[in-house]
């Protein structure tokens, strides 16, 4: 894994998150435990526009009610635009989060077709 950065949290100061390229996720870790990740897949549009689509994102139901949810979103989200990415918001999770926190607004693109079938 590479690329840690601490997350804290007001309820939980041990906080973590990840990104592990190898399995095309970011990771959170909290008391020192693997508690979620958000799966992402890396795509070029044609333009080569650089994208990264989040489709699934998990918090472990021992985690849940801390935010953990929201610190390993809004991370994935910084990292990836750091990487010169521009986010598209396949999981549910993900594009609640971002429709409240407008600080991403400019790194979003819709969801197209492509973006599905890539993920066939």
């Amino acid at each position: 894994m590479t690329d840690q950065h601490p997350a804290p949290t007001p309820e939980n100061q041990d906080v973590q998150v990840r990104d592990a390229p190898e399995q095309h996720r970011f990771e959170i870790h909290a008391e020192g435990r693997h508690a979620g990740f958000s799966v992402y897949h890396d795509l070029d549009d044609v333009t080569g526009t650089a994208q990264r689509i989040f489709h699934h994102t998990v918090v472990f139901d021992e985690f849940g009610g801390r935010g953990l949810a929201g610190t390993l979103t809004r991370r994935a989200l910084e990292d990836s635009v750091a990487a010169g990415r521009r986010i598209v918001a396949v999981c549910p999770y993900v594009k609640k989060w971002v429709s409240t926190h407008h600080e991403f607004d400019d790194s979003l693109d819709p969801v197209r077709p492509q973006h599905l079938e890539a993920l066939r």
